[in-house]
């Protein structure tokens, strides 16, 4: 059991690192303009909403560790799932090549946690 935690853990690890991946090449290769996403200005709000979303995989790394059995395997599918639906539907809409590719990673690392999970038993 500790070792599916501890694997589990590690994948929403690995997803952080690879999102964080993104954001670096982003604003290295000249992709990003600050203030804005897709041409649009951002507002406070947004970047709240933005951070709310992007801290759930970093609850996620705690709780794989520390939640009990049924509701951890449940956890991590629901939001493994989530994920890869919102990472998917934004798959189109980043133009560079870097991007597509790390989000292709992340999907495969959310089907990863969703396998192991499926399968924890």
């Amino acid at each position: 059991m500790e070792n599916m935690k501890i694997t589990l853990s590690a994948l929403w690890v690995a997803l952080m690192l690879t999102y964080l991946l993104g954001d670096v090449l982003r604003i290295f290769s000249g992709d990003f303009i600050a203030g804005e996403i897709g041409g649009m200005k951002v507002t406070q709000t947004m970047w709240l909403g933005i951070a709310m979303l992007m801290v759930i995989p970093i609850i996620m790394i705690f709780l794989s560790l520390t939640l009990n059995y049924p509701v951890n395997r449940w956890a991590n599918i629901i939001v493994a799932v989530f994920f890869f639906g919102f990472n998917l539907f934004g798959l189109p809409t980043y133009p560079s090549a870097y991007d597509k590719f790390l989000i292709i990673v992340g999907l495969v690392f959310n089907m990863l946690t969703v396998g192991y999970a499926w399968k924890w038993v």
